[in-house]
Parts: structure tokens; sequence; C-alpha cells
């Protein structure tokens, strides 16, 4: 009882703290001229100090910040600063606390350090201001490919320059092995739409001083949350490196027709006790338990509190910043489930103003429990109170290959029965629809989405193994050919479905990670993309190649309304097990085709499944896929009985 009085004290205490309404916090340039706001409303005293470097010296001058409005200390530098890095010091209770870039810092020394006194307004690329977002007409027209910075060119025959760096997948013309393209060029021959890099923000776990020693990982430990990563850019001690070669890279992008998306991580800081936030504002950034300890919903030691509203004002305009200054095109938020459902919606608000195509989704879990109510949080089950704001589909995921953390279960695309309604789920994007049994989904036991546009679908991303590595372990004894089977079936599942299809960039040529289910701080030899697979699996890359162009082409597999996937998507009844049919009637979506019929045949034997009669052209079958038809099948009875061969897809069209 003791302590939960003194958790609500705390929060009382948060609650009566002052707020500061404008848009000015952290370092803004007026003709020029740097000015200072930092929200510090519990501190006696703010020092500004300047540096000549990012690191290590002592301070050139120092200046007595002064209150202002709303908890704010404020300070207009001269307009020939002495130093080119800053940090401020407060006093709290009489302790001078550490020195810290303020929590809205743009622009960086080495590792984070110090601020710099640059404006990023005035580093960008030639004809920067003529770019432009490639055109998106509507959400569910979108292709996800997730990619690790380093993971595409660091490899030895990536033919790659640049290795490890933005500069590196801003490089055209690269080849591979056998001649095979690579980097950029890859990327736009694959054919997907969107870019989904992991973490590009300033992380922690990188000495961006010892680039020599090659460390790894996949940057899910936020130092400051509005400034590119050093490590990625080709100096990081020079603090508009990073800024220009991160917005190079988005111009480029651009250029070639593929939008940017983030990987975004609000929802914890690296070092809670030492971070900016702990250091002028303390306790106040941070969900603590009953007991005063900090919560951890994110399984990395701290949870941000981002109900309290100078939390919520700092995301919403670090989002808002990404998408206005770099030209950002989406953002998935890792662990969303952490943030609660307002600040979900301020963001959606935030980019609307600037772009109403800006994509926004994220994993709608947690880590770990948490002390914000459930009612409150961004979960997969409250997406429902969300506009425009997607979710991942962990129902397909685990019902096609097999559940994430037990490894060597199968799943229906291995030959598993009793995931059919879960994998239907993920066909019908979460949505609404008469002819599932949602009391039979392995996880949700009702829908989630409102629309097709709400639920991400996949089956592997830099989480947990790789497709291939999943398959492997989880079918002993299965031939390379049989594997690869399974693998073209989990795909092919994921692009007819309805909503937005999501792949892990190297699942095309079937990646592997050498079995790793945790590959975050492991080596590049690890977590690379061996362009070698690309040559050797050609046929492999020919089929993910074509079955994304089959998607984008036909629009009866991207309805944008949860009404009209029932109006046109019906489930083909008395299927055998682990088999699903299904058919998209009546041109959906404006199709040229006039009825699709979708068959999947989890079984590791052939299985005959039935169709109504008629005339039908077949346009996929197992690895094959050819729009204007493969061969032609003929039922004159009702019914036609059609033999799918084992671990295979097999799509019928009538025109």
């Amino acid at each position: 009882m003791l302590t939960t009085c003194r958790t609500a004290r705390l929060t009382d205490a948060y609650s009566a703290l002052p707020t500061y309404d404008g848009p000015d916090l952290g370092l803004t340039f007026v003709r020029g001229q740097a000015r200072l706001r930092v929200w510090a409303p519990t501190a006696e005293k703010l020092q500004l100090k300047l540096y000549t470097e990012g690191t290590g010296g002592t301070p050139v001058a120092e200046y007595a910040m002064q209150k202002s409005t709303g908890g704010t200390w404020t300070y207009t530098l001269p307009a020939q600063p002495p130093g080119r890095f800053y940090v401020v010091q407060a006093t709290i209770k009489g302790k001078q606390l550490a020195e810290v870039p303020d929590p809205y810092v743009h622009a960086v020394g080495v590792n984070g350090e110090r601020g710099a006194l640059l404006d990023p307004a005035m580093v960008s690329p030639t004809e920067w201001d003529d770019d432009r977002r490639p055109r998106l007409r509507q959400a569910t027209d979108i292709v996800i490919g997730e990619l690790h910075v380093r993971d595409l060119s660091m490899q030895p025959q990536s033919g790659i320059q640049q290795k490890g760096k933005f500069l590196g997948l801003a490089e055209l013309g690269t080849r591979g092995p056998s001649g095979v393209k690579t980097g950029l060029d890859h990327l736009s021959e694959l054919g997907i739409t969107h870019l989904h890099l992991l973490p590009t923000n300033d992380f922690a776990s990188v000495d961006e001083s010892r680039l020599q020693d090659n460390r790894y990982n996949w940057g899910y430990d936020p130092l400051h949350y509005s400034v590119p990563e050093g490590s990625y850019s080709s100096d990081p001690t020079d603090p508009a490196a990073r800024i220009l070669e991160m917005k190079q890279l988005v111009q480029k992008l651009h250029r070639r027709g593929l939008r940017l998306v983030l990987d975004v991580v609000y929802n914890h800081t690296a070092n809670a006790a030492r971070s900016s936030f702990e250091q002028l504002v303390p306790g106040y950034y941070y969900r603590h338990n009953a007991d005063g300890s900090l919560s951890d919903a994110a399984a990395c030691g701290n949870e941000v509190a981002s109900e309290r509203p100078m939390v919520r004002k700092l995301i919403t305009e670090s989002v808002a910043y990404w998408a206005r200054e770099y030209h950002v095109d989406g953002f998935r938020f890792d662990l969303m489930g952490i943030l609660d459902i307002r600040t979900m919606r301020a963001v959606r608000v935030a980019l609307d103003q600037i772009d109403h195509s800006i994509f926004v989704y994220g994993e709608g879990w947690t880590a770990g429990a948490s002390p914000l109510p459930e009612a409150e949080r961004a979960l997969k089950a409250n997406v429902l109170k969300l506009d425009r704001i997607a979710a991942f589909g962990d129902e397909l995921r685990d019902g096609v290959k097999g559940h994430f953390a037990r490894q060597a279960e199968p799943g229906f695309a291995s030959g598993q029965p009793g995931l059919e309604e879960s994998v239907k789920f993920g066909i019908v994007a979460a949505t609404q629809h008469p002819q599932l049994d949602y009391a039979k989904v392995n996880y949700s036991k009702a829908p989630w989405a409102n629309s097709p546009a709400q639920a991400i679908n996949y089956v592997a991303c830099h989480d947990d193994r790789v497709l291939w590595d999943k398959l492997t372990v989880a079918n002993p004894g299965a031939s390379e050919e049989e594997l690869i089977r399974m693998d073209l079936l989990s795909n092919t599942i994921v692009f007819t479905s309805q909503g937005v299809p999501f792949l892990p960039i190297g699942d095309e040529f079937l990646r592997t990670k050498g079995g790793s289910h945790n590959s975050y701080n492991l080596p590049d030899n690890v977590n690379q993309l061996d362009w070698a697979r690309k040559a050797q699996y050609p046929r492999v890359f020919e089929f993910y190649r074509q079955l994304i162009a089959l998607r984008r082409a036909h629009p009866a597999f991207r309805l944008p309304t949860r009404e009209l996937v029932q109006q046109h998507l019906e489930f083909l009844p008395d299927q055998p097990a682990t088999t699903i049919g299904y058919r998209l009637l009546n041109h959906a979506g404006g199709d040229e085709w006039g009825t699709i019929v979708v068959l999947f045949n989890g079984n590791r034997q052939p299985a005959t499944l039935t169709v109504p009669g008629g005339r039908y052209s077949v346009v996929l079958a197992g690895d094959q896929i050819n729009p204007q038809g493969i061969r032609k099948l003929e039922g004159t009875g009702a019914t036609l009985s059609v033999e799918v061969p084992a671990s295979s897809a097999m799509l019928l069209v009538q025109p």
C-alpha cells in the first residue's frame, strides 16, 4: 500500500509540472543565429557549455541559461560562438548533474556525446528542394522490404565500395558473383515500393571512434531520437557528414521510385540513468513500478512514459522532424504496444499535416509487463481505435511457418494441421469476414483491423530465425528441393493475401544466418547478405521478382477496404486438411481478371482440391509464374477437381 501511494505521489508530482507548447524546443536558428530552449522545470540552474571538439577537452565558454515560460530555459548564442559543440548541465536539489545534449538535439559529434552548433537545414545535397516522394495511390499498394544498412554491402563480393554506409546503399551499377545485380539495383529489380531500414538514429552500442573494430548491432538501443547514426557515415566526427549522407540516400531512393521507412525506437533508451532525460528532469520520462524501480516492458531496462505531455510532444515532434527534414516516407514503431494510443494518434495527425501518404505501422505488443493499462496501449487489439496505423500480423506468420519461439515446430507450409484458420485470418488482413471461425485462430480470437491497410502480412523479419533457417530446423530430413517448395509457398501466401506484404531482404534468394535466432550483435559474416546465393538460386529469385510483379499488376490482391474483401473474397468449402482455397470474384478491385482462384496445399504430398467448374488458365503453379498462362484446365460439370502438388500454391484465372 505504501509503495502504491508513493507511485501515485510521483505521478501527481509529474502531472503538476508546467508544460511548454511552443515549436522551438532544442536548438533553433533565426538568420543563422542559434537559440537553445530546454525543458527542465525542476532545475534550479541550467548551464550551457561550449566545446571546440565533440569529445574531450575543456569548455571554451559557459553561459547561465535564463528561466522562461512553461518550465523551459533559454539562451541566445552570439553570432560567432567560440565553440562548435554544446552540452547543458542542470543543478537539481543542489546537486550538479551530468553534461548532456538536450533531448531535441539534431546534430551531434562522435558518439553523440555533445550537440553540434549546426543547422541541419543548411546541410543538404544539391536539388534537395526538388526531392519528391514517389507516387503512392493507396496503402495496400505498398510492398515493404526490410534491411539493415550494413547487411546490403558488407560482403566482399557485393561490388559496393562504401561498405556499411548510407552511401553504400545509394551506389548504383553494383554487381556481384556471376554478374548479379546487388545493392540498390537489386532492390529496384526485386520490385519493392518501400525500403524499411533497421534503426538509423544515433544508437549507443557501436563506438563511433573505433570503427576499425567492425562492431555490429541492429541499433535498438537509442541514444538520440532525432540524429542519424554516425557509424553509417563516412566521418562520425563531422556532424554534417551523417546528415548530408542520409539525405543523399533518401534522394537516391526517391529517384529510383523507392520510399523510405525508418524503424524508430521511442519505447526506451539505451541507458536510463545517464540519458539526457534523467539528467534534465529525473524520473519524468520513464515509467516506474509500485516500488519506484523502472518498469521494463521493453526488456531493455526501462520504458518511456509516452502518456506524459512532454514525452508525447518529444516523440510526435521527432517523427515529424524526420518526415519534414529528411523526407522520410514511413515509420515502423518498435514495440508500439508500449506507447499509448493518444501518442500514436498524435503522430498520425502530425504526419498528415506533412503528407497524408506517410505510412505508419508497428509491433502491436510489448516484450514484458507495463504499468500502463492495456486499454490505453497501442496494442494489436487496440488497432481498431487507431486511424491508418497498421500492425504486424503474427497470426499468419506463425500459422504459415510455425511458432516463432518453438523453433522445431512446423507450420501450415510444412504440413502442420489445424492452422488453416490462422492463415485465413491473414488472407483477409485481420479484418471481419463472415466465413472465418475466429475461435480457431492461433492468437487473436476476433479481427483487429478496420481495413486491409492496417495489417502487415509476413512470415519472417530480422527477429528470430530467417525463413530458410526456420524451415530447415522445423523439417529435419527434408531435401533442399522440398524446403524450397515450402519457402515459395510461404511467401506466395503472403503476397497473394490482402493487406500489406513485408519481406526481409535476402529471403528472395534463401538467405541464411547459419541458424542464428537472434543475430543483433553477431558479426557481419552472420548478418550480411550473401550475394553468391542470388547467383546460386536464380530460379528462386526470379520467382520472387515475378510474384511481387504479379501482386503489383493485379488490384484484386490489394483491396483497400474491409467491405470490398467481404464482397469479393470467398473461401471454397469442404477442402482437405492443411489446404486452403478461395476465389476473388467479379473483377475484384477493377482487376482485368474476372475470377481468380487461389489454392494452397501445405501437405507434404499432393492434394486434390475442388473448385467451381469452368475453363481456367493456370498462371502460378509451384515455382512457375506466367500471367499469360502456363496451361489450361477445364471442367464441364458443376465442379472441377484440381491436383495441387505437395507444399505448393496454384492460381487459376478466368478472364
